[in-house]
């Protein structure tokens, strides 16, 4: 590690919307520093960067910074990184933000509870004119189910116990939470669906998790439950998942997340009446909170050579 640097870029997709408002963010946090795309930079700048922050960036364009020691998300999720830069060695940094967990947080509570109370039904009913009461469930006789005990999976499992639900967790390893019955591995897999009313899938994109939703695991939902993915799109089985909602088997599902995006026109689930599609925005990442982080971690590393804990590659997260 050297000295403070003058220049830090912001390393993007080619065409991403948002840069310049992440530009603005980040040299806001960071008033010592001088971020900036990496087109402005000339060779001799993009020698001494030894850091980037990244936006699903190009891995030709990080081949530019021969001198790099380490890259810096903006995001949480970083599959499409870690895939693209996993053989190099070079470490990744993902962001971890409360602010995200809490805004998922709430999504996932706003979400079960429009499950909870049937709003899905009583729209169809608007919409055929039909006037007609249904007796509703308590929270505490329905399980809600999270696929994923990390940060995001924590802090939902507070809100939805806050609200009187039976909470069930599974994860790769063992956890435990107050409240939650924690399941973990693949043997206790079975188990946990077996019993869940509303399955809320958090969890990061990995060989391990990709089509981990699939026909075996809807099936073993009770018939009638639901789902909300707010995940990543692969994750789920999208046939599986349309076989288990035309036959009725699943109830509904909440989709944010597609394997395509934006959801091209023709897809099926823009006009199945078992599902409501968002457009990717159950956690929107806050600039001003991420990019005092990022720059908190980069301060600190400039200060004191200690680096945020990085990706596992082999993990993907």
């Amino acid at each position: 590690m050297s000295g403070a640097q003058s220049v830090l870029p912001l390393v993007c997709a080619p065409g991403y919307p948002s840069a310049r408002a992440w530009l603005q963010a980040l040299q806001t946090a960071l008033p010592e520093e001088r971020v900036v795309p990496l087109d402005m930079l000339d060779a001799a700048q993009r020698a001494a960067c030894e850091v980037a922050i990244v936006a699903n960036p190009q891995p030709a364009d990080l081949r530019t910074l021969p001198n790099l020691q380490w890259v810096h998300s903006v995001w949480a999720g970083v599959e499409r990184l870690v895939g693209d830069l996993g053989g190099s060695g070079l470490p990744i940094v993902r962001l971890v933000d409360p602010q995200l967990a809490d805004t998922m947080a709430e999504a996932v509570l706003a979400w079960t509870l429009y499950l909870h109370r049937d709003m899905p039904r009583y729209a169809r009913q608007q919409a055929a004119r039909q006037w007609l009461a249904h007796d509703p469930v308590h929270a505490r006789e329905r399980t809600v189910s999270l696929l994923g005990l990390g940060a995001l999976g924590e802090a939902a499992a507070q809100r939805l116990l806050g609200a009187g639900f039976q909470v069930c967790g599974w994860s790769r390893t063992r956890k435990q939470l107050p409240g939650v019955h924690c399941h973990a591995g693949a043997a206790e897999l079975p188990a946990m669906l077996a019993r869940t009313d509303i399955l809320v899938c958090l969890l990061p994109l990995t060989p391990q998790t990709q089509g981990i939703v699939d026909a075996q695991a809807l099936a073993g939902l009770p018939a009638g439950a639901s789902l909300i993915n707010f995940a990543r799109g692969p994750i789920v089985d999208d046939a599986a998942l349309r076989a288990a909602l035309d036959s009725g088997h699943l109830g509904h599902a909440v989709l944010d997340v597609f394997a395509q995006e934006p959801l091209p026109e023709s897809a099926w689930q823009w006009t199945h009446p078992a599902v409501t599609v968002l457009p990717h925005i159950s956690a929107p990442t806050d600039r001003a909170t991420a990019s005092a982080i990022v720059a908190g971690n980069i301060r600190r590393w400039r200060a004191t050579g200690q680096m945020p804990q990085a990706v596992d590659a082999a993990r993907g997260y």
